[in-house]
């Protein structure tokens, strides 16, 4: 099982946990930032920092567990990250975003919700350049070249 070893080792599985965190992270801002002129919206988020430390705690119990940067990485659940039915990561948005609450009891704030927008957006990028770069040279080091 070459191959699998390969694709769960080193980076790439907490790589491809941040794309997914990420990616369903930007679906929610865009929904805040969609209903921000909707009166009683409340516009939710997903703690970031715990979603740090899991990800720093399922990588520690991994190097604990062999040693190395190979081996099972399994993430715990928590309140707001949970898994499906497939062992994807599904978000259950909890934290509240901290915004202004307007007269139309409307919490909303464009300026940091672009901000998480944008910062979201950086972190996707980064991930998935990164997880690319890796797979190239899985590549390349499979195909014996150099």
């Amino acid at each position: 099982m070459l191959i699998g070893d390969l694709a769960n080792s080193g980076p790439m599985p907490v790589l491809a946990e941040v794309m997914s965190f990420a990616a369903q992270r930007q679906r929610l801002l865009a929904h805040n930032i969609a209903n921000i002129d909707t009166p009683d919206f409340v516009p939710l988020d997903v703690s970031v920092a715990d979603f740090q430390a899991n990800l720093r705690d399922a990588v520690k119990k991994r190097r604990e567990a062999t040693g190395s940067e190979t081996g099972e990485f399994s993430p715990s659940e928590t309140r707001e990250l949970t898994r499906g039915p497939g062992g994807d990561l599904v978000l259950k948005p909890r934290t509240h975003s901290g915004n202004v609450l307007f007269h139309d009891r409307n919490s909303r704030d464009v300026e940091r919700m672009m901000q998480a927008l944008a910062e979201n957006s950086v972190v996707f990028r980064a991930a998935s350049e990164l997880l690319r770069q890796h797979e190239g040279i899985l590549r390349s080091a499979i195909s014996q070249r150099v």
